[in-house]
Parts: C-alpha cells; sequence; structure tokens
C-alpha cells in the first residue's frame, strides 16, 4: 500500500526523548527520535494504527513534569516507527516546546557556523605554517 504523500512545514530536530503515548485502546513507551512545532517521530515496539489519535508525553531532560501533547494523530507508520501531528498543545505546553526547539536550533546554527568557518581556519592556519618554515634558518 502506497504512503499518502504529505509534506513537512517545519524543520525537525533529530533528538532522543523517552515518550510515553496512549490511545484508545492502548498505551505504549518509546524514544522521540525527531520534534517539530507540528509533529514528531517515535520509534517504539507497539503496533499503532495511521490515523489514531494519540496523547504523547515526552521526558525532556531537566524538566519536569513531562511536555503532554494533549492530542496528536498518527500521520504514517513504517514498521516500529510512526509520525504524530500535534492537534491540541495546551499553553504552557507550546511554550515549553518552543524553548526546546529554539535550543536546539541554536545548537545547529553554531555547529553550522563552525563548519563554514573550519575551511577558512585551516587555510589560515596552513599559511601561518608556510610563512614561519620560510623564515626558519
Amino acid at each position: 500500500m502506497a504512503l499518502p504523500h504529505y509534506s513537512r512545514t517545519y524543520h525537525r530536530f533529530p533528538l532522543h526523548y523517552p515518550v510515553i503515548f496512549g490511545g484508545a485502546p492502548f498505551v505504549g513507551e518509546g524514544v522521540l527520535t525527531n520534534l517539530s512545532l507540528m509533529g514528531c517521530s517515535i520509534l517504539c515496539d507497539r503496533e499503532v494504527l495511521c490515523g489514531s489519535e494519540v496523547r504523547v508525553s515526552v521526558l525532556l531532560p531537566n524538566q519536569t513534569p513531562a511536555l503532554s501533547i494533549e492530542l496528536g494523530t498518527v500521520k504514517w507508520v513504517q514498521g516500529e516507527q510512526f509520525g504524530v501531528e500535534f492537534l491540541s498543545l495546551p499553553f504552557e505546553a507550546r511554550q515549553r516546546l518552543n524553548t526546546t526547539l529554539r535550543v536546539e536550533l541554536i545548537g545547529l546554527l553554531k555547529a553550522r557556523a563552525v563548519r563554514s568557518e573550519m575551511p577558512e581556519l585551516i587555510n589560515r592556519t596552513n599559511q601561518a605554517l608556510v610563512i614561519r618554515s620560510d623564515r626558519t634558518p
């Protein structure tokens, strides 16, 4: 069966946080594998059905209580992984999600900046070494 096509509006950040999820009539545990403002992917050993409504609690590091997504829908299932689109988040949960993703975005941008500066830094270092070797008697 072909998967329905849809595109993501928001960047998903690769993360690994424990989650508890549930819907009628199942409850499960897994690992969140990526997160965005409007959804996430979860890896678990439980079968879920595409189109199911779920509630998701994400255990964020150094934060209590868990980040609670009151209502989401399973948009896709591939083996032991599935994607959830967030439909309802309380205001406080939305603020915590925004803060978490802001921290991830800052880290991503810093890492990209360092990578883009590396060739220039290497070139300057090599040039300095060449100049020093020319001065060596």
